[in-house]
């Protein structure tokens, strides 16, 4: 049972949600809704005052560079990683992270589980999402990953297509994000899937 009164925080230049980020590596963001996860990380992104890594595993985000609905933003670097530069793309996104402060957008989970079989990718993408958020913590950089989910018969969030049940780490942040007429919800959500909080962006 989800909690019906979370706390609620006005959250608009996404300050708060920043912060909130930094103290829980990484941040997992859920979401049902493709457009709802593009217009979100489009405010994060521009809330932004620090260098932005990324990772285009869906390759929605280039397309709507591409198509001219998002302005490019030439502190974003973006990363389109396949099977075969997966390596080579991580080892030089770490050697980023462990100088500097910034963010890590991972953009899907669904994308990049996409890339391997089943059992190579829970053990893989695991074990190197856990190490980028180790190094991040030495410079205090943001690691996001997304995941379009849906929920299966026991109220748990799996991935969409697919069906595989989420990471689990106890230092991970978890957020389900949602939209209402005036805003997004940024929902944050305990290991009991209870809302704790309850961030609000106005559109």
């Amino acid at each position: 049972m989800l909690d019906k009164n979370p706390e609620q925080i006005l959250d608009n230049d996404l300050t708060q949600i920043n912060n909130e980020f930094l103290e829980k590596s990484p941040g997992i963001i859920l979401c049902s809704k493709p457009f709802l996860k593009s217009e979100f990380l489009k405010r994060l992104i521009e809330s932004q005052s620090i260098p932005i890594i990324f990772l285009d595993f869906d390759l929605l985000y280039s397309g709507y560079f591409i198509s001219g609905m998002i302005k490019k933003n030439e502190g974003v670097k973006i990363f389109r990683p396949s099977r075969i530069t997966w390596e080579k793309d991580l080892k030089e996104i770490i050697e980023k992270v462990s100088k500097e402060k910034v963010l890590v957008i991972l953009d899907s989970l669904n994308g990049i589980c996409n890339m391997f079989d089943e059992l190579e990718s829970a053990r893989f993408i695991n074990a190197a999402i856990m190490l980028l958020s180790s190094v991040a913590r030495t410079t205090k950089s943001l690691i996001l990953v997304t995941a379009m989910v849906i929920k299966n018969e026991n109220e748990e969030w799996i991935l969409s297509p697919g069906g595989r049940h989420l990471m689990d780490s106890k230092k991970s942040g978890m957020y389900y994000l949602s939209m209402s007429e005036t805003s997004l919800i940024l929902n944050s959500v305990d290991k009991k899937f209870q809302y704790s909080k309850s961030f609000e962006i106005k559109k």
